[in-house]
């Protein structure tokens, strides 16, 4: 060879090495950032989870009966409840910075309730069918509140989280973030003078103009929500009052113009939920045994969203003790939700634990800030209904970039895995792939036929079968347990494959010195509540 000297050796690619924690995050669950830029960040969570609390109730209510005065106080005390059960949870159940509140998986049974031939009376007033139905929804999320109770303070969810692996977890997960995609670009495009910008706008402050202004303080990265819905709720004002809708359809007025919810104007200044303020609850049977049904394909869900907001929280794995705990709180939640008549369930925010990626912070107290801003929101209705008022085209566009986190947070953890094992790419292969054709096979036979493929007389019995089959998250997360626990687990190298091997340290609370860290109780209440 010329010149004599041996060819150097090139350097092996190596994989980038599993992580226990997420690294980059820059406060974690228990370094909150300082109080000013804490003020912000939870006003930002406070925005972000206003979108699902208005768009329910705002499809809801009408069908009930209720007005703009009902919907605004609907959506008054689902703020509420919102503020207390995220309190709740992230103080005495998972810890976690993880928002409680309302829940897509619960309207199905909701309607279903709505659609009863008890409220379908043509002789009744809309207020007082609005009542009715408002209480029988109640009855039926208190007593569904009881299932995820028992198997959580019982200690029943925790023997079967104690089996999940990184292999099966990986399903479940990314489903829960990519599986509600309906919500994402399909709602941009209802206005898409309007959405479209704010994807564009919220990319550009997000991605690219931290690494052009280069300022240290991470401005435009961390508020990145906030400083994108402002341009773009100022652009829709100024094509509100420019009359860009003066002569626009109906619902392109409803859902384009910042005027459009009715909510400002129909909200009282101050006024304080309170439990039973639709009269007392009314139960049935089958409307009861659907919704518990309905709760528990909520509760695999909120598994999934449980495991990644400890990912992008920067925390390790959660004990099984820990996420059974929290599974408990969110019960409380249903059943508070049920007393003071919201509606509809309660779960993790999904849109939330998205944020965290976002912003990159973790921090507990930032999710306890934002609690505070609901409640105090909820109270002073006007001033809450103003932010409540925001086109909903803004809101889609959020989801777009949060459910893709949270997706994305789902398929970091297949680094645990063995993705050389034909048994792991079949696992993860097949339920995903099951996890979108199922529930798209449910839904479409629904959009077509008025009713879905399990079709009775008894309304709460079909939606027993069809909403859980229409549920992504619950499919492939369901099947990728099952095989995960079937095909060859007593092999160890089949073990390794799964993952399961990066997990065992957390099995038990005191199986790693960081659980106490991040999961124990406050006030000492770990003497009395002792986490296994």
């Amino acid at each position: 060879m010329a010149g004599g000297g041996a060819p150097g050796k090139s350097e092996e690619p190596q994989p980038h090495p599993p992580k226990d924690q997420l690294p980059n995050v820059s406060y974690c669950i228990t370094s909150p950032p300082p109080w000013p830029e804490a003020m912000l960040l939870g006003f930002q969570h406070y925005l972000v989870m206003l979108g699902t609390t208005v768009i329910i109730p705002s499809a809801l209510v009408p069908q009930m009966g209720g007005g703009n005065e009902e919907k605004a106080v609907v959506i008054q005390t689902a703020l509420f409840v919102a503020g207390l059960n995220t309190l709740l949870q992230t103080l005495f159940g998972t810890r976690l910075p993880a928002v409680i509140g309302s829940s897509y998986t619960y309207v199905a049974p909701t309607i279903s309730i709505i659609l009863s031939s008890r409220f379908t009376d043509p002789g009744l007033e809309p207020i007082v069918r609005f009542k009715r139905t408002m209480r029988a929804t109640q009855g039926a999320l208190i007593v569904a509140s009881v299932l995820q109770i028992v198997l959580g303070f019982s200690g029943l969810w925790r023997n079967v989280v104690r089996f999940l692996s990184p292999l099966s977890a990986v399903p479940l997960i990314a489903l829960a973030g990519f599986g509600l995609y309906e919500f994402g670009f399909p709602g941009v495009t209802d206005c898409v003078e309007i959405g479209l910008p704010q994807l564009i706008v919220l990319l550009i402050v997000a991605q690219y103009v931290p690494h052009v202004v280069r300022s240290g303080k991470h401005i435009f990265d961390r508020l990145a929500v906030l400083i994108s819905v402002a341009i773009i709720w100022l652009y829709a004002f100024l094509l509100t009052v420019g009359g860009a809708y003066n002569h626009a359809t109906q619902r392109a007025r409803l859902i384009c113009r910042t005027d459009g919810s009715g909510l400002v104007s129909t909200a009282p200044w101050i006024r304080v939920p309170y439990p039973f303020q639709w009269g007392p609850p009314s139960f049935d049977a089958g409307e009861v045994f659907a919704m518990m049904v309905v709760s528990f394909v909520a509760l695999v869900e909120s598994t999934g969203a449980f495991i990644v907001v400890s990912r992008y929280a920067s925390a390790t794995h959660m004990p099984p003790s820990v996420l059974s705990r929290g599974v408990g709180w969110q019960g409380i939640a249903i059943l508070l939700s049920g007393l003071f008549g919201t509606g509809i369930g309660s779960s993790v925010s999904v849109e939330n634990a998205g944020l965290l990626a976002l912003t990159r912070i973790g921090s507990r107290r930032v999710v306890q800030i934002s609690a505070g801003f609901m409640i105090f929101f909820s109270i002073l209705g006007k001033f809450g209904a103003v932010f409540a008022s925001i086109p909903l085209p803004i809101v889609s566009a959020l989801y777009c970039l949060f459910f893709a986190y949270v997706g994305a947070g789902g398929l970091s953890f297949l680094q645990f895995c063995n993705l050389n094992s034909f048994r792991s790419v079949f696992i993860l292969g097949f339920s995903v792939f099951m996890g979108f054709s199922v529930p798209q096979y449910f839904n479409e036979y629904t959009l077509i036929k008025g009713y879905g493929p399990v079709h009775t007389s008894a309304r709460w019995f079909n939606d027993m079968i069809n909403v859980p089959f229409s549920s992504k998250a619950f499919v492939g997360g369901l099947l990728a347990y099952f095989f995960d626990l079937t095909l060859h687990k007593k092999d160890s190298a089949v073990r390794k494959d799964r993952g399961k091997n990066w997990w065992d340290k957390f099995r038990s609370f005191k199986g790693d010195i960081r659980s106490e860290e991040f999961y124990s109780l406050p006030f000492n209440l770990n003497k009395y509540f002792p986490s296994v």
